[in-house]
């Protein structure tokens, strides 16, 4: 955001070189793209749910998967639930459970759009695993067309707390999350999603 604002700085001081036309257009223009790239990062508060035992959605967006999963090293019933992220939601991800980290790895990938069910394998993503003793959950965030840059500053062996801020992905995108045989899906493909306050799942 720092440097999206630098740049419009710097553009908008040579508009003035131009006719008062062109300089006129070119400011409304980065003023567009101010807005548009604060709104983008807006990071508004979020009222964690006082429950027990449940998973909470780990993004802000619209359930496009609710479906039956199999991983190739496993022959144990899961449930994969997708999460499409459009650049009009808020992209800060949070925590879908407290836990340890047990599993964090970089996935280096294409950037096919992030509707395509096949960009959960694809496309570029960072692969998070989280276990609280009871139940181990494992969620991707994964990058789109035009995400290019995944944040995520959780790290192995580290302990999380339900709800809490770890990261984002840049300008649309998808978050998938693999749930275990133990979890209860609460929710259905066509909802919206808000980050640290939808439970997705009961266990």
């Amino acid at each position: 955001m720092i440097k999206v604002l630098i740049l419009s700085m710097v553009l908008g001081t040579a508009a003035m070189l131009f006719p008062a036309w062109a300089e006129i257009t070119i400011l409304v223009t980065l003023g567009i793209i101010i807005l548009f790239t604060l709104y983008f990062f807006r990071d508004p508060k979020r009222n964690i749910p006082n429950e027990q035992r449940v998973i909470l959605a780990p993004a802000d967006g619209k359930i496009i998967l609710v479906q039956p999963y199999k991983q190739s090293n496993s022959t144990a019933p899961l449930t994969l639930v997708s999460i499409f992220m459009s650049p009009f939601n808020v992209h800060v991800n949070r925590i879908p459970l407290s836990g340890k980290v047990t599993h964090l790895r970089y996935c280096p990938g294409k950037f096919l759009m992030a509707f395509d069910h096949q960009s959960m394998e694809s496309n570029e993503r960072m692969e998070i695993g989280i276990d609280n003793g009871e139940i181990d959950v494992r969620f991707s965030q994964v990058s789109g067309f035009l995400a290019r840059r995944i944040v995520c500053t959780l790290r192995r062996g580290e302990m999380v707390k339900i709800g809490k801020r770890f990261g984002m992905i840049k300008f649309g995108s998808r978050v998938d999350i693999i749930l275990p045989a133990s979890a209860k899906v609460a929710i259905q493909q066509g909802e919206v999603t808000r980050s640290g306050e939808t439970v997705i799942a009961r266990y």
